[in-house]
């Protein structure tokens, strides 16, 4: 925490490196909560290089009274994403009309089995937390993805903190009930 400090205050000084160190240091975590929202990652690395580039350049906006640089580039980093996912509009194509067009749909084989049970669960979870409303997914993946505090997701979210643990909590009971559904039509789709 000290080494972001030094390098906050040597970039507010005009000291480039720091603002490269900066970059670096926060490029990997910014780009993961960015695809964790948008779910695609040509528009999550855009949003991120956008977060980046307003909190680097602004950076004499930062107060480090207030919050973390992780909290602060957090939040700028989910207002990127909302903009762009409102800009975003995305033809919709039936699964009929793709399959006349000539394409085919992935061969559903699983390869070996302990990898892809495991690739199951993680599209299964990826899926669940996509089917999240806006809200709640923004609330999960700040708490466990960008590993906020709740006052700090409160600070993102521009909520009272009660209201950023409720919705931690209503969205581990969304993804415990999706969840628990697809284990269970797993489980009765393999009785034979």
């Amino acid at each position: 925490m000290a080494k972001i400090n030094v390098w906050i205050k040597h970039w507010q000084e005009g000291d480039e490196r720091a603002a490269e160190s900066l970059y670096n240091h926060y490029r990997e975590s910014t780009f993961r909560l960015a695809y964790g929202l948008l779910g695609n990652s040509s528009d999550a690395e855009e949003a991120a290089q956008d977060a980046l580039t307003y909190a680097l350049i602004n950076i004499h906006r930062y107060d480090a009274q207030r919050a973390r640089f992780a909290t602060w580039l957090h939040l700028i980093t989910v207002s990127r994403c909302r903009d762009r996912q409102r800009r975003k509009w995305l033809p919709r194509i039936s699964l009929s009309v793709w399959l006349q067009r000539g394409h085919e749909l992935p061969d559903p084989r699983p390869g070996p089995e302990p990898r892809a049970l495991q690739q199951e669960r993680d599209n299964q979870v990826w899926q669940a937390v996509q089917a999240l409303s806006r809200p709640l997914r923004e609330a999960i993946l700040l708490r466990y993805w960008a590993g906020h505090t709740y006052r700090e997701l409160a600070e993102i979210l521009d909520c009272p903190v009660p209201t950023a643990q409720s919705r931690v909590r209503r969205a581990h009971q969304r993804l415990h009930r999706t969840l628990a559904a697809f284990t269970t039509d797993k489980l009765e789709g393999e009785v034979v």
